[in-house]
């Protein structure tokens, strides 16, 4: 072979390893960016199970016990003081606890904090209405397996998990939405 030929067939070679390798990065690219633009649909882990039980001192009024809120469908948001996404989604379920208290829906807040006097002030700003509760060791957090801040699961009127969330981001509230009135109208 010449000395053109197989210079012509090594710089072909190099070209397509280079356009190879250009694709290559593009795809991951392409596959970063439009992990970074995800529906909150894609959020949603479709859960089953019995939620299990616990009773948890509230901010409000006696301690409350989940097996008695039975027959209401329960939203139990895991959430912490320290956590800038729980500050900007409660008063975003508390809206949703108020739309559709009146159908059998509840909010529960429990807070993770090992010192419930951080969720107090957070709490004295916000002026929720659902109830909060105070789980300060991390025991119920560890039972419903709570990975990320703030954690949301759905459970419906027979105390089955149905819906499980991890985080929030602006937009999650219409995926919620939509999800609750799945549960409330069965």
């Amino acid at each position: 072979m010449s000395y053109q030929r197989r210079r012509s067939s090594v710089t072909k070679g190099l070209v397509n390893q280079h356009i190879d390798r250009h694709k290559f990065f593009s795809a991951i690219i392409g596959l970063l960016l439009s992990a970074s633009f995800y529906s909150p649909a894609g959020l949603a882990e479709p859960a089953s199970g019995e939620a299990p039980d616990f009773t948890l001192a509230s901010h409000r009024g006696p301690n409350m016990r989940l097996q008695e809120q039975r027959g209401d469908v329960i939203m139990l948001n895991f959430w912490a003081s320290w956590c800038g996404p729980c500050r900007i989604e409660m008063p975003i379920l508390d809206e949703l606890h108020e739309r559709f208290e009146v159908a059998g829906f509840k909010v529960i807040g429990v807070n993770v904090d090992s010192e419930p006097a951080k969720a107090e002030r957070l709490l004295s700003e916000l002026n929720l209405q659902f109830p909060i509760l105070f789980d300060p060791k991390g025991d119920v957090s560890e039972r419903y397996k709570v990975e990320a801040m703030p954690s949301t699961l759905l459970i419906d009127r027979d105390g089955q998990i149905r819906y499980r969330h991890e985080g929030y981001k602006p937009g999650y509230e219409e995926l919620y939405r939509a999800e609750i009135s799945e549960l409330i109208s069965e």
